[in-house]
């Protein structure tokens, strides 16, 4: 029996659902190459040497802002995983693939062939919106003719979309996400405090006492560069300092929820106000980000357990569930033949 595989193959974790053993596999969607085309570490190993790699091997993220940056690197990697974790059950299999909305029909066409032109020689690929597959993957039925409204924050992008009758009604894909939150603390940081820090110390700090709202509590110790002297310095950063740095970019994303909901026909905006906003991905991690999009919106907003893993769970229901089945298509249906 072949199996089938569910993959969101995210800017930071890349994540894979096998039916034969009905679990979820998660890693760090980085790679390291050692003279420019040896691979040799992928996944979580390779992130753990990423900012502390020397200059012969090279570490990279293949999935830059919602979209495969280096094809080869990226085909390498999935086959890499599969073959580790599922043994024996990858030729021959089925793969459901979630593709960011708003993206050209090349870029999808590159999601496609990625399993369709590899070795494992797959029985055939589809494709899935990634909002649907999200709004399955939180226990919607998204076949009603009810609007739901979802915010995916991830890595480099966030999604947010209006869904109705299984399709996307609205859709509105910003080019940033959590790490330009890293990046608008580095920067913060250096300015304000003549302290040059990694994108790893930055992650830290948005995670352990970062916050959507002014006013939370709370400092943690980092270690950085001092600019004047050059010497590595410890220094303690507090939580309104980090809301102060990434306030700008949160307003930003809040400023994009409005306008996606400005432009709701009326009839799907009665739908949200009633049901809430659904928020998703990495990102809304985030302490109070829920009670930010409320303050701004005057709507509720439902969050989840796990959402960096909605989407591939929605996956796994589109492929097990005849339900859901018509919600994916096939490239070959496309433009492309």
């Amino acid at each position: 029996m072949a199996n089938i595989y569910g993959i969101d193959l995210g800017t930071c974790n890349i994540k894979i659902f096998s039916k034969h053993s009905n679990k979820i596999i998660k890693e760090k969607n980085t790679i390291a190459v050692i003279n420019k085309n040896q691979l040799y570490a992928y996944g979580d190993e390779a992130y753990a040497m990423y900012e502390k790699a020397p200059e012969n091997i090279n570490v990279s993220f293949p999935v830059t802002g919602g979209v495969i940056a280096d094809y080869n690197n990226m085909q390498t990697m999935v086959q890499e995983l599969l073959e580790k974790n599922v043994k024996g059950h990858v030729k021959g299999s089925e793969f459901i693939i979630a593709v960011p909305t708003d993206i050209t029909e090349v870029e999808k066409k590159a999601f496609y062939d990625l399993f369709f032109k590899s070795k494992m020689k797959p029985k055939s690929v589809l494709l899935c919106d990634k909002p649907i597959a999200d709004a399955v993957g939180l226990g919607l039925d998204v076949n009603e003719p009810t609007g739901i409204m979802i915010v995916d924050i991830g890595a480099d992008t966030t999604e947010i979309s209006v869904l109705s009758l299984g399709g996307l009604v609205l859709s509105d894909l910003l080019h940033f996400g959590g790490n330009r939150l890293d990046e608008s603390i580095i920067t913060y940081i250096k300015k304000n405090f003549n302290l040059v820090i990694g994108q790893k110390t930055a992650m830290q700090l948005k995670e352990h006492i970062g916050s959507a709202l002014p006013g939370e509590e709370g400092s943690y110790t980092i270690v950085g560069l001092d600019v004047v002297s050059g010497l590595p310095i410890e220094m303690e950063i507090t939580a309104e300092t980090v809301y102060e740095a990434m306030k700008d970019n949160l307003n930003s994303i809040c400023n994009a929820i409005k306008m996606i909901l400005e432009k709701t026909p009326p009839e799907l905006a009665k739908d949200i106000i009633h049901s809430g906003i659904y928020l998703t991905g990495g990102g809304s991690n985030i302490k109070d980000m829920d009670k930010l999009f409320t303050d701004i919106t005057n709507i509720k907003v439902n969050t989840c357990e796990e959402p960096d893993e909605t989407v591939v769970r929605g996956l796994s229901l589109v492929v097990t569930n005849d339900k859901f089945k018509r919600l994916s298509y096939s490239m070959r249906t496309k433009i492309f033949k």
